[in-house]
């Protein structure tokens, strides 16, 4: 179990210092000059120099790599151009708002899809796996872009239900300010008391949530009604129902913990996807969060916040990985068995 563990922490380690590599050359060999984008074009040649050897670009392209790596070690991403700010402040401001998202929809993925795929398997054929798979069907294949778009010309447009978007409404910024505490503003409500400002976050909440949940809940009970039909055909299966156990024991007692080994594959792949996935739901629904801070930085040329961006959402990437194969390493044996 230790072997496993550690070859799998070092493959890991490798695949983040590769990105790391990877994305700190490619920004050395865009046309782009770095410094003049933070000084700006108006700037004299003595500032940009002045600038070029206050960040240590002067230097040969592996030394600066080697300091680079040595400030991202330190929790250091360096200063973004356009908000002039420490990129680290920038991140720990917006990954929260991505993360209260992402998080939600995972709930709802396990919450949702699991029973779904269970029903799905234990009536196979009938018109209720009929619908379910239909559905999921459509989950996996719609857009989120698109289904964004739709529910808020319903929800907002035509019934006025739910918010346009933002995570609170321009009335409760001003009466009933949010005071951050963990950037949950779900937990944050609670936490401060601040009741108005709580609900008018959780109705902001329904509609990028359920968009982002869509692929992940359809996902989930797909994989999780494929993975219990292969399980209720194992003898051991017909031995349970043979002896009399009820078909409740034998679904969510016997089944389901042989099939969710490979749930939870998907639901660490779906994990590290919906925070890439982000990005564009939070562009429709105007959420202020990392989706919405890199595509600005994007069309910005502030190559220092993309850089920052993909290294963390390699390593939320890799240790969501981490986390599942460690997991299934427990539940299933021959997991590690079959890796040595």
């Amino acid at each position: 179990m230790f072997t496993y563990l550690l070859r799998r922490l070092t493959f890991a380690l490798f695949v983040i210092l590769g990105v790391m590599i990877i994305t700190f050359f490619v920004s050395r060999i865009l046309p782009a000059d770095p410094v003049r984008l933070f000084v700006g074009v108006r700037a004299s040649e003595e500032v940009v120099e002045a600038k070029r050897i206050e960040f240590g670009l002067d230097k040969p392209v592996p030394v600066q790599f080697l300091n680079y790596a040595g400030s991202v070690l330190q929790g250091d991403f360096g200063i973004s151009f356009r908000t002039k700010r420490p990129i680290t402040d920038d991140i720990l401001v917006f990954l929260p708002a991505t993360l209260e998202l992402v998080i939600l929809s995972m709930v709802l993925a396990v919450v949702i899809g699991i029973p779904v795929g269970v029903i799905g398997a234990a009536t196979r054929g009938s018109w209720i796996d009929q619908v379910s798979r239909v559905i999921t069907i459509a989950g996996v294949s719609i857009p989120s872009f698109w289904l964004a778009l739709i529910l808020q010309l319903l929800f907002f447009g035509a019934l006025g239900w739910l918010p346009l978007g933002g995570r609170l409404s321009r009335d409760i910024l001003i009466t009933s300010p949010m005071e951050t505490i963990t950037g949950f503003y779900s937990i944050d409500g609670l936490l401060t008391g601040n009741w108005v400002a709580w609900r008018d976050a959780l109705w902001h909440l329904v509609l990028p949530t359920f968009v982002l949940a869509t692929y992940p809940i359809s996902l989930t009970a797909r994989m999780t009604r494929s993975a219990m039909l292969e399980v209720m055909s194992e003898t051991y299966i017909s031995a349970a129902k043979a002896a009399g156990l009820s078909q409740r024991e034998i679904l969510f007692k016997l089944a389901l913990k042989n099939a969710i080994v490979p749930t939870l594959t998907v639901l660490g792949l779906v994990f590290a996807f919906s925070i890439t996935g982000a990005i564009l739901v939070e562009i429709v629904f105007s959420w202020p969060g990392l989706g919405t801070y890199v595509t600005d930085s994007i069309l910005s040329a502030d190559f220092p916040v993309v850089m920052a961006v993909t290294l963390i959402v390699t390593i939320i990437y890799v240790v969501i990985n981490l986390v599942v194969d460690f997991l299934q390493a427990a539940l299933d044996p021959r997991v590690r068995l079959g890796s040595q």
